[in-house]
Formats: C-alpha cells, structure tokens, sequence
C-alpha cells in the first residue's frame, strides 16, 4: 500500500536498535506526539525515477510512564520495574507500507555512525543529516537508530 502523506507529515524512522546507547543517553528529551506522525522500522529503500521510498513496518513506540506499562504488561516477568531504557517497542503486526520521500526533505538522526565503526558510534540528538547522505549511508547499513523527516 502506498503512503502519501502531506509534504509537512513527520515520518520517524526506527531503522536499528543499539541498546548499549538508549534513550536514558544525556540531553535525551522524549517527542511529543504529532499530528500525522508514524513510527516504523525501514524495511528497504527503493529508488525509483529519482524519487525515494521507503517499505517499512509500522512499530508502537512507548516513552516514559507510558513505557513502562508497556513493558510491564509484554514483558512482565522480566523482574524489572519498567521499561530499562525509558522508552519500549511493540511491533504486533508484520505490516508492508510504502512511503514516497518528499525530494526536500529534512532528515534528523538520533545515533549516527560516521566513522563506519560501532564503537565510535554516539547519541547526538536530532543531528540534521542531507537526504542524500541518508541515502547513501542506508544503502551501505549504516548503524542508525531513528531518523526523522517528511513525507509526500
């Protein structure tokens, strides 16, 4: 199914999880809600005519109090109080939706890997990022946790 959003819509990208840099990391503030804003973990990065899209699997992703419910009731055996990082991902359903990038959009990382070397890897909250360094560094598995930007 394709996915057109409004050229403003935030789509935030959860592409690969690094626990050892959650989300307790300092300077961390949790999003606010947006209208029209998704969560979902890229699946592929297809580049057709020019244009970019994106096949990704819709995620629920959790932060703080809302976080630790969560985690408590899919993990509640765990001996744990909550969620260990401060934020939770639940992904129940194996969905396939298709998303056009919009050819201006903005891209903000939250972990980037510059050097290719995961050890070197930190968390620089909302880094902005040119779409085409997105695409090029998606196409060689660039270590990312989340990414933000608009769709069309």
């Amino acid at each position: 199914m394709m996915k057109l959003a409004s050229k403003w819509t935030v789509l935030a990208l959860m592409m690969m999880l690094i626990t050892t840099a959650g989300a307790t990391a300092k300077g961390y503030t949790p999003v606010a809600p947006a209208e029209n804003q998704e969560t979902v973990y890229i699946n592929q990065m297809e580049i057709r005519n020019g244009q970019i899209y994106l096949s990704a699997d819709p995620i629920e992703w959790y932060e703080g109090a809302a976080a630790d419910k969560a985690f408590l009731e899919h993990e509640g055996n765990t001996g744990l109080d909550g969620a260990p990082d401060g934020y939770y991902i639940v992904n129940n359903s194996v969905q396939n939706d298709v998303y056009q990038v919009a050819p201006d959009a903005s891209v903000e990382v939250q972990i980037y890997d510059h050097t290719g070397r995961i050890e070197d890897t930190d968390v620089k909250w909302n880094e902005s990022i040119p779409l085409a360094q997105f695409e090029k560094d998606f196409a060689k598995k660039m270590y990312w946790i989340s990414a933000n930007f608009h769709t069309m």
